[in-house]
């Protein structure tokens, strides 16, 4: 039994790539090639979490005190504020 089934897709200007692809002879089917897009795009992705994973454990092993949030919001208004107003434009 077939773990897959065929599917329908429009790449646009990407159709161009895949065709080179083809013609060079590295790929035999558009499928082969799709398939190793997507498992570049999930070992990008697997990178970017494992990067994202190792920011927030560095941020949770800070040992430095830790901002109120009302704080830091208020702060953000302010600079807005301050920044329109030099533009021109009151909130």
């Amino acid at each position: 039994m077939r773990s897959s089934r065929p599917i329908t897709v429009t790449l646009g200007n990407q159709q161009r790539g895949v065709d080179a692809r083809l013609e060079s002879g590295v790929y035999d089917s558009a499928s082969e090639v799709l398939r190793a897009a997507l498992r570049a795009l999930d070992r990008e992705e697997e990178v970017i979490n494992q990067i994202m994973r190792a920011k927030i454990q560095e941020a949770l092993d800070d040992p430095r005190p830790g901002r109120d949030a009302d704080e830091v919001f208020d702060r953000i208004k302010r600079i807005h504020a301050e920044r329109m107003k030099a533009a021109g434009r009151e909130l």
